[in-house]
């Protein structure tokens, strides 16, 4: 794991480098979002409205479908989700030398698989636990001094960066515990379907949240792919740098809930 984070980091530096040029813009992760170049914005902005007709088409009616659904099955739902993201969320907590937040997010996944019978109630909150914090390798590249290169949009999954897209795939290297035992290996448990079901349905949950503010958002933008592109990379900086402040359109609640003036 160690190697390949180590090749990972140098792949991607290399990558930067090669796209920011000798300006010195590669060094962004200490920058302001706003100063991360949007080199493909044509490609971007392509991507963009593809993934808006297919939210149109698929995604926000399905999420719309979800929401019937009683407060409490969505609300277990998506303990459920937050618990599982647990085992990307503990190795980055190491990586990134937080060991004090590792301890704590070991001992809410134990309390909550356990107790909270998979996650489903939040046991860990129930007893004084901190709040839940979300990490991933893009982050922890952040954290090192990677800077996150160009914006990107990718098909369906949305906003990213070169740095968060590389890192990205240390899940699909074995970064993932999930993909591990359900699509990496035959456990004879879990299948392929499980993990791509939970991804799915994490996609589905964080749009049924977010149904009115994207509306608004997009209401009131005069340019909707500058306005997500803006929200999306003011998140990314914040969690890098481990702030707590409410940027703009948005609360601190991990992209998950956002907020529209």
């Amino acid at each position: 794991m160690k190697k390949f984070l180590k090749s990972l980091i140098i792949i991607l530096a290399m990558t930067t480098g090669a796209i920011a040029g000798s300006d010195g813009e590669n060094d962004l992760s200490k920058k302001k979002a706003g100063q991360i170049k949007d080199c493909f914005e044509p490609l971007n902005r392509a991507t963009f409205a593809l993934n808006q007709g297919l939210d149109k088409i698929i995604f926000k009616p399905v999420a719309k479908t979800y929401r019937i659904l009683p407060s409490p099955i969505r609300v277990g739902t998506s303990n459920a989700l937050d618990n599982l993201s647990s085992v990307v969320t503990i190795p980055n907590n190491l990586l990134q030398g937080e060991f004090k937040k590792a301890g704590i997010n070991i001992g809410r996944f134990v309390l909550n698989t356990t107790f909270g019978v998979i996650g489903i109630f939040d046991v860990a909150e129930m007893i004084g636990f901190p709040e839940y914090e979300k990490e991933d390798y893009g982050q922890t590249l952040g954290s090192y001094g990677i800077g996150p290169g160009c914006y990107l949009v990718l098909p369906v999954i949305g906003p990213s960066t070169v740095r968060d897209t590389v890192g990205s795939l240390a899940n699909l290297a074995g970064g993932d515990a999930w993909y591990n035992v359900t699509v990496a290996n035959d456990t004879q448990h879990f299948s392929d379907f499980d993990y791509w079901g939970t991804r799915i349905s994490t996609g589905i949950d964080f749009r049924a949240k977010n149904i009115e503010s994207f509306e608004n958002l997009e209401k009131n933008s005069m340019d909707f792919y500058a306005s997500v592109r803006s929200l999306y990379l003011q998140d990314r900086q914040m969690k890098i740098s481990n702030t707590k402040a409410i940027i703009e359109t948005m609360d601190d609640s991990d992209w998950e809930e956002i907020e529209t003036n």
